[in-house]
């Protein structure tokens, strides 16, 4: 484990050598990190690591980003998203894994009341329809190493919220 600067990623370039696969899942708000700070973490942060695995002999990127990612977007969110999966794929992995969840089901630390709202409506609606607003956490962490267990046929695969739902039970 390497604790690094991420305003001074590219110091740190050694924590990135010699590891055939990546696993992505950094982000923060808006309310937290502000606009600027949002787009710094999600976007910026996410493809310099993405650039120095690549660099240190990564192979295989998995990255968590969310449903309805779109470079095109009206809202700052989606179209971040949407940004850094364009440049992530833009690095040239020989392959990579990109995740769409819908809302992720969790325990914060932190007290978010509308998102602790939201996540007790959706696990209620999760029992009726499991996978169609919301996925646990846990079951993106097991698609996200599955993906690499077993890797799609494609340069790049995007796995949508019923896929990450179908490859985390596995």
């Amino acid at each position: 484990q390497a604790v690094v600067d991420f305003d001074r990623l590219g110091e740190h370039a050694a924590a990135f050598q010699g590891h055939d696969v990546g696993f992505c899942c950094l982000g923060t708000t808006r309310a937290k990190a502000g606009a600027d700070g949002f787009v710094r973490v999600d976007r910026d942060y996410v493809a310099q690591a993405a650039q120095l695995a690549r660099a240190g002999g990564c192979k295989h990127f998995v990255l968590q980003s969310s449903q309805g990612a779109n470079a095109q977007s009206r809202f700052l969110y989606l179209r971040v998203k949407g940004e850094v999966e364009n440049l992530v794929q833009a690095v040239g992995f020989d392959h990579c894994t990109i995740l769409r969840p819908a809302v992720l089901l969790c325990k914060r630390q932190e007290s978010r009341p509308m998102e602790w709202i939201a996540q007790q409506f959706l696990g209620v609606v999760a029992r009726f329809c499991p996978t169609a607003y919301s996925v646990p956490v846990e079951t993106v962490a097991r698609a996200m190493v599955a993906s690499v267990l077993q890797p799609g046929k494609g340069k790049v695969d995007v796995l949508e919220n019923r896929a990450i739902h179908e490859l985390g039970k596995a």
